[in-house]
């Protein structure tokens, strides 16, 4: 599976691991770890040392329930930060935004993907920035706003929902004559989601497996594994390592943590199992 990235191949042979950086005082469960600009940059660093493939940067927040900052705090948030790791790694920079200001000036700074959670329903112009650009970009799903989306959501069939989405978006892109190539879809876990709609995307990853692009899972730490186990935030991680390698097993290609080494490694031993010729 290829994913194009500023005209250039990155080949998705083994899983790749997305390693989250969180500059924000409130994220779910990092917020306010690397919001000082120089935690931000030796966090990216750490990232890149454990194992990523790919490092997530976001300023704005995207818990259930959480306010949208402004344009400028935003962009004053993880511009420096995203210009300052861009010339210390050798990893691609994903630019976690759904505002095209802030995509313009990541990519100008370095970033070479966008993670747009809203696929491009919160910034119309972010369509414009994705298109004049080589850019990777993530198109997700998310029903409501991050402020509403775990009000009351509720689907007749979240497959199909998920599926026609992708479906829509992926013509739309298309059309717009963005190379389909560049898209990584993402069926958005836990954004404007039930605990039942979170497990049947993940029984259900390989049905999206036919629109031929990788799929990105983000299931790290995130609430419904709470209360599936009745735990908090800080004892997710044995279960944010099962998701990922079940979702690896169901046909996922990307996996977005804030356990960077952790997850790597589980998932490292059943790729090795399932496709090596072991010798020795």
């Amino acid at each position: 599976m290829n994913w194009k990235i500023n005209n250039n191949i990155l080949e998705i042979k083994k899983p790749f691991i997305m390693g989250i950086l969180n500059v924000t005082p409130d994220s779910f469960y990092d917020g306010g770890k690397f919001f000082d600009f120089d935690k931000a940059i030796e966090r990216g660093i750490e990232i890149e040392k454990q194992g990523a493939d790919i490092i997530d940067i976001g300023g704005q927040s995207t818990r259930p329930g959480s306010k949208i900052i402004s344009e400028e705090e935003e962009i004053e948030r993880i511009i420096p930060v995203i210009k300052v790791l861009s010339g210390k790694l050798k990893i691609p920079i994903s630019c976690d935004t759904f505002r095209s200001k802030v995509a313009e000036k990541a990519i100008e700074n370095g970033a070479k993907i966008i993670n747009d959670i809203s696929a491009f329903s919160l910034d119309k112009n972010l369509l414009d920035v994705i298109k004049n650009s080589d850019c990777g970009y993530v198109l997700m799903h998310m029903k409501g706003t991050p402020e509403n989306m775990q009000i009351n959501p509720y689907y007749d069939n979240v497959i199909k929902e998920i599926s026609d989405f992708f479906q829509e978006k992926l013509l739309s892109l298309e059309k717009n004559n963005i190379d389909i190539e560049r898209v990584v879809i993402d069926p958005g876990i836990g954004f404007g989601k039930r605990v039942c709609d979170n497990v049947e995307i993940l029984k259900n990853l390989d049905k999206f497996k036919k629109f031929n692009r990788p799929i990105l899972i983000g299931t790290s730490r995130k609430s419904f594994i709470g209360k599936l186990l009745n735990l908090e935030v800080e004892q997710r991680l044995e279960p944010t390592i099962a998701t990922n390698l079940y979702a690896y097993l169901k046909g996922a290609n990307i996996f977005r943590v804030h356990d960077v080494r952790e997850v790597k490694k589980a998932i490292e031993i059943i790729y090795l199992i399932e496709n090596e010729n072991i010798m020795y």
